[in-house]
């Protein structure tokens, strides 16, 4: 299975196009958006390129094929825009092998845990920091923010191809962090 990862896109217009354009060279068969996808959020400077409209509207080309959970700045106005379901605070994708707990990251995060089986990977964003790690039974995978990184970073996304998670370079493609999810 390969899946792609976007987080934070806070309403930018480049971010969702190169998102996009990624995307269909990827090869994944899903489009997962760890929230946050329309607004900036009063803790954030605008997005280069903020356009909430706009975002939706190239979003909504792939609604079919798109998985997504609500950030903190989501919001019910933000789902009028949309064409595929944001409003769940988290979800789950079974793999043959695992389970990948999909979340924005402020409800759940690595230091407030759902129930996890050992193996299971906790992904989300909220934090702009990219995280690709095994922390004692179970696998932390965050993809950073294609719009506003933080902590020196380059805006990323992630990837999940078989079994290794990557975080990648948003520009370039370089590898930020990955790790090994074998069952």
């Amino acid at each position: 299975m390969k899946l792609m990862f976007a987080s934070d896109i806070h309403g930018s217009l480049p971010a969702a196009e190169r998102v996009l354009a990624l995307f269909a060279e990827s090869g994944a068969r899903w489009l997962v958006i760890l929230g946050d996808v329309l607004n900036h959020g009063p803790r954030n400077a605008l997005p280069e390129g903020y356009a909430p409209a706009q975002v939706a509207e190239r979003l909504n080309s792939v609604a079919d094929r798109i998985i997504a959970v609500r950030g903190n700045c989501d919001s019910e106005v933000d789902q009028m825009l949309l064409q595929f379901p944001i409003t769940a605070p988290w979800q789950q994708v079974l793999t043959e092998h695992q389970r990948l707990f999909l979340t924005h990251g402020h409800l759940y995060s690595p230091e407030h845990l759902p129930s996890l089986a050992e193996g299971d990977v906790l992904v989300y964003g909220h934090t702009h920091l990219p995280v690709a790690e095994k922390r004692d039974r179970i696998f932390l995978f965050n993809p950073g923010s294609v719009s506003i990184p933080k902590g020196g970073f380059a805006a990323s996304y992630g990837l999940l191809d078989g079994h290794k998670l990557q975080v990648l370079a948003l520009n370039d493609q370089q590898v930020i962090a990955e790790v090994a999810i074998n069952p």
